[in-house]
Formats: C-alpha cells, sequence, structure tokens
C-alpha cells in the first residue's frame, strides 16, 4: 500500500490504469460504464473484459486513487448489484502528474522530429 500523499510512487501509471482515472475524473461510474467510456474514448481498440477490469479497480482502490462510491442513483434508475468508483483527491494529483509526464515525453518526441508539433 502507497502513502496517500506519495504521488511518485505510483509512477509512471499502467496505460489502463490511466484510462481508468481519466473516465473516472469525467463523472463516477459502474464497471459497465467504466468499460464503455474507455472503449469509446479508444475507438473500440481497448475492450477490458470483467475480470481484467475488476483486478484494475481492485489495484487502483489498494492505492487509494479511486474508492467506491456509497450514495447511489435512484433505485428505479439502478441495478442494485452495480458498485460505483469515483477518482479520489489522491487519484486527481496523480493522474495530473501522469499527464505532465506524457506531454514532457511527447515534446521530446516532438523535438527530436518523430512527430509534428500540432
Amino acid at each position: 500500500m502507497t502513502r496517500k500523499d506519495d504521488v511518485d510512487a505510483v509512477l509512471p501509471l499502467k496505460p489502463v490504469d490511466f484510462l481508468v482515472l481519466l473516465v473516472l475524473f469525467e463523472s463516477e461510474r459502474h464497471g459497465y460504464g467504466i468499460v464503455r467510456d474507455i472503449a469509446a474514448r479508444s475507438d473500440e481498440k481497448i475492450r477490458l473484459v470483467p475480470g481484467n477490469l475488476y483486478s484494475v479497480l481492485r489495484r487502483l482502490l489498494g492505492t487509494g486513487l479511486i474508492e467506491e462510491i456509497q450514495e447511489r442513483p435512484a433505485p428505479d434508475l439502478d441495478d442494485e448489484r452495480r458498485r460505483y468508483y469515483g477518482i479520489t483527491a489522491y487519484g486527481k494529483r496523480v493522474l495530473a502528474a501522469e499527464v505532465r509526464r506524457l506531454q514532457a515525453l511527447v515534446t521530446v518526441a516532438q523535438d527530436l522530429r518523430i512527430v509534428d508539433r500540432p
């Protein structure tokens, strides 16, 4: 278990962890919503199966990057078996640090003219 204030302890993030945090940064989601949004954001190139998703969620819960949300939608709008997840304040700090880390790598690639600058 990592300390909840040590951002560097969990960097770099695994790509799938990064995607889950991106999706949860926008809003809380249940497992299927996370899978659906990651697939949509990746043009269907990344499709998580339930077993993989829940091992990712357990890891992110264990490091304090996400939390299970207790407040639920109205019962008539929801399946009571669903679990909802949200990003924590620590998770937001880690996500921002990872974005900065990736931006720095892209800058290096642009400086080397591997890709053009936008």
